[in-house]
């Protein structure tokens, strides 16, 4: 296997041609936003939990090895260019948790109105600053994959605003902005968004 891992630099990668591409997430909020970014590159995206393919134990310890894992395992199951995100929310006063196991704080129930709480909780009235971290990998059948790396820095509001977006979208309020992003308008956030800014990245350099 070999690969790279790009943060924030204008690098060339593999170019990846249009046809069948595995969605390496059974998160169907996650679908639904890159399939909308993947729409004009000609990418017939899949989802692995249709395909039937099994959930990776994610053992990494920062947000591109999980992305790395869990593309890499698509790929080589399914004999399909994946591509496969982790990200989640990185809160200053908690020392960046939940970070990468903020799907983890949503529980097996993935009820992120609980897991909002408990950061809110955790935080104990403390600073609210707080980034979003995305990590996109692509990955080959091969083991060749690319991984690039978005954020997006903003503050944390108590009560969530907005049925808009998922995971920890309506506590989050991106720099500059007053809405949350529950309550923006999906393209405004994809325009973006910590997703936005990886996938922009991805896509100048494999498309």
């Amino acid at each position: 296997m070999d690969g790279q891992h790009h943060d924030g630099q204008q690098v060339v990668g593999r170019r990846l041609e249009p046809g069948r591409l595995v969605l390496a997430t059974h998160n169907s909020g996650k679908v639904r936003e890159i399939a909308a970014l993947l729409g004009p590159f000609g990418m017939d995206v899949v989802a692995a939990g249709d395909l039937g393919l099994p959930e990776p134990e994610e053992t990494g310890l920062t947000f591109a090895a999980n992305a790395e894992l869990k593309a890499l395992a698509a790929a080589t199951a399914s004999g399909l260019p994946a591509l496969a995100d982790d990200s989640g929310l990185c809160v200053d006063v908690l020392d960046g948790a939940p970070g990468i196991y903020s799907a983890r704080w949503a529980g097996e129930a993935k009820d992120f109105t609980a897991a909002m709480a408990r950061v809110h909780e955790e935080m104990a009235g403390g600073p609210d600053s707080a980034h979003f971290v995305c990590a996109l990998t692509l990955a080959w059948p091969d083991g060749h994959f690319e991984t690039y790396e978005g954020r997006v820095y903003g503050t944390l509001v108590w009560p969530p605003r907005g049925g808009l977006g998922f995971g920890y979208d309506a506590m989050f309020v991106a720099e500059g902005m007053t809405e949350t992003f529950g309550e923006i308008d999906p393209a405004v956030k994809h325009a973006m968004s910590h997703r936005a800014k990886a996938f922009a990245q991805l896509v100048a350099a494999c498309f």
